[in-house]
């Protein structure tokens, strides 16, 4: 293999590592907020309940005192009609306490709906103060894992930039700004060449090219794939089982254990 295309192949794990952890790092500040507003939507949803049930015990209040009133009409216009003389006064006083008794009525069986209705918020009101409880232990328990893995990623970071500034002197010129340039078009610029496809755009090699990346493994020139340009590297060690002989070192074992 070309002694650029070696450590180009090292250099890109950096680079993917690096992109991982900057990504991890801008995602999960979006997933906490994420988190803090279904948590807040569901304090929200819960004020809606409380206030419906505020609102149905203000109506019964309400209610009560309209009965009492009747109830103190039906008593003041009941003394009118014992004292009475006339058949049209008994028949005003009586037509009185009839309306009375029937708005009574009325108000006692809304006053009962209100009730049944304010039993159903309360259900609601207990599923709500569950969700609140639970939105706001995971909120709290994701926020510090975001933290600590914040923290993580942060150094890790660090460990990756610091070896992606040391290796990138080690490369030639030309082949770094290829690599470059692939890179920045298509994201990753190197793609290992298995059993004669491309891994990274998955597409077959004509037999001629998969042939002299076998055989001569790009220790003059490196190649690129015909279909996405990118850098194709041969590793023997993953070949198809029919072509192992002996045992042979992966290309990253050998990388990674040299450095």
């Amino acid at each position: 293999m070309h002694p650029d295309l070696e450590k180009l192949v090292v250099l890109q794990g950096l680079d993917v590592e690096a992109k991982r952890l900057r990504d991890e790092m801008a995602a999960l500040p979006k997933h906490v907020a994420g988190l803090a507003a279904k948590a807040k939507a569901t304090v929200g949803q819960r004020a809606v309940v409380v206030g419906l049930i505020a609102k149905e015990e203000k109506l019964r209040r309400q209610q009560e005192l309209d009965v009492k009133g009747h109830q103190a009409k039906i008593a003041k216009v009941q003394k009118q009609l014992d004292q009475a003389t006339t058949t049209v006064q008994v028949t005003a006083f009586e037509h009185e306490i009839a309306f009375a008794r029937a708005e009574v009525g009325k108000l006692e069986d809304a006053e009962l709906e209100s009730m049944e209705r304010s039993e159903g918020l309360d259900a609601q009101k207990a599923l709500a103060d569950e969700a609140v409880a639970s939105d706001e232990k995971i909120l709290e328990r994701e926020r510090a894992r975001a933290e600590q893995t914040i923290a993580l990623d942060k150094t890790a970071l660090v460990e990756v930039e610091a070896k992606r500034a040391a290796l990138r002197p080690e490369i030639g010129e030309n082949a770094l700004s290829i690599y470059d340039r692939i890179a920045k078009a298509k994201g990753t610029a190197v793609a290992e060449a298995l059993n004669q496809k491309c891994m990274a755009c998955q597409m077959m090699m004509r037999p001629q090219k998969w042939n002299d990346i076998r055989d001569r493994g790009n220790d003059e020139t490196m190649m690129t794939c015909e279909s996405c340009g990118r850098l194709l590297y041969y590793d023997p060690a993953r070949d198809a089982p029919q072509r192992k002989t002996v045992p042979v070192e992966s290309i990253a074992a050998s990388i990674i254990r040299s450095l």
